[in-house]
């Protein structure tokens, strides 16, 4: 009840919500952009998998279109520079993760990270969305979780050999998270979604994704507190 009421108190076509918009709007779109490219890296390095993987990508590229459309519908321009340094630190560990051949770190930070990361906010946004983007959306989350799938059933079949580089990348990847939604909490507000409900949201997914692999839920807590701190 109380986010139906949000959405009817939203005002869409207000230069407030507009401008918050302009920069959410312009993150998704570069956060599909940039997973449709790691996905297409993480095909090179996983030839076993690499038609799955090309399909997830394109299936990125998809998601890409659908909320460029969400973007004009609201005759809203995204703030694409604000969206490429709001990603830049875990698209450079990424991209460094992957010149080294470490498939485990870029699995943990685009199938593990990105995707809880997306569901999550994706989870929040839908009921206070303009009925265009509620639409586009849906049908986005419904894909999200093939993509988290694929990583969590490659990582769960390397679990032994992948959990200390797991541990690593989780140190060193999920305190980012913490200080990407930092920037974004006033934006996030005036589109309806709150801070704290994004943080619970995504660690749900998280920890879900982390015990599907093999992490005990004690394993859990203590990798959960490395973000935690950066809170």
């Amino acid at each position: 009840m109380q986010q139906l009421a949000a959405q009817s108190e939203i005002d869409f076509t207000s230069q407030t919500y507009k401008d918050a918009y302009s920069r959410i709007n312009a993150i998704v779109i570069e956060g599909e952009q940039q997973a449709h490219e790691n996905y297409l890296k993480l095909a090179e390095l996983l030839p076993e998998h690499k038609d799955e993987l090309v399909g997830l990508s394109k299936m990125e590229s998809r998601h890409k279109k659908g909320f460029e459309a969400c973007g004009r519908n609201l005759q809203v321009t995204p703030d694409t520079e604000f969206a490429q340094q709001f990603f830049a630190e875990l698209h450079q560990n990424f991209q460094q993760a992957a010149a080294e051949g470490k498939v485990v770190s870029c699995l943990l930070i685009q199938s593990l990270i990105i995707e809880c990361f997306a569901i999550a906010a994706y989870h929040r946004y839908i009921p206070v969305a303009d009925p265009f983007a509620r639409k586009i959306t849906e049908g986005v989350v419904k894909d999200e979780y093939t993509h988290l799938n694929f990583g969590e059933v490659w990582l769960k079949e390397h679990f032994l050999e992948a959990k200390a580089e797991l541990e690593q990348a989780n140190r060193q990847n999920l305190p980012i998270v913490w200080k990407m939604l930092n920037k974004v909490e006033q934006d996030a507000e005036t589109l309806g979604m709150e801070k704290e409900a994004l943080v619970e949201d995504f660690m749900i997914q998280y920890s879900e994704a982390l015990s599907n692999i093999g992490f005990s839920n004690r394993e859990i807590v203590r990798l959960s507190v490395y973000g935690l701190k950066a809170a």
